[in-house]
């Protein structure tokens, strides 16, 4: 068997076996499974995971912000339409800024974004209704 020769003099002979000394020093662990460095690295993967999921957060975060502003929006406009509709006139800049907030990006909340989706389509029912794409 290989020795190992520690910082204050002590041999350890077997694997799992410590040795010590008169003064504190080196050791070898128990199971010699893992090394310091593999210690070290399982010991910070749970930290680099959870910035991991921080960073994919924010910007959902920001998403559902967008889509909740975008669905406000959105049942405003209609709100407009229906009543610009009811008194027989309809306002073309309302119209091209109903295309507008008919497409965008989707919310990473699935209930947020199903909402949004439903206003999305009746906004593209209307402007179809009148002949108008949401280009």
């Amino acid at each position: 068997m290989v020795g190992v020769r520690g910082v204050t003099g002590g041999v350890a002979t077997g694997a799992g076996r410590q040795v010590r000394s008169s003064g504190g020093g080196f050791r070898l662990g128990g199971t010699g499974g893992t090394s310091g460095a593999a210690a070290a690295q399982s010991a910070s993967a749970p930290q680099g995971i959870g910035l991991l999921a921080l960073q994919e957060t924010a910007p959902a975060a920001e998403r559902d912000a967008r889509a909740r502003k975008r669905g406000e929006e959105l049942i405003e406009e209609l709100s407009a339409l229906q009543l610009a509709m009811l008194s027989g006139r309809a306002d073309p800049a309302r119209l091209r800024r109903l295309a507008t907030l008919s497409v965008g990006e989707a919310a990473a909340d699935p209930g947020l974004a199903a909402a949004v989706a439903g206003l999305q389509l009746r906004a593209r029912v209307e402007l179809a209704r009148l002949g108008l794409s949401p280009d």
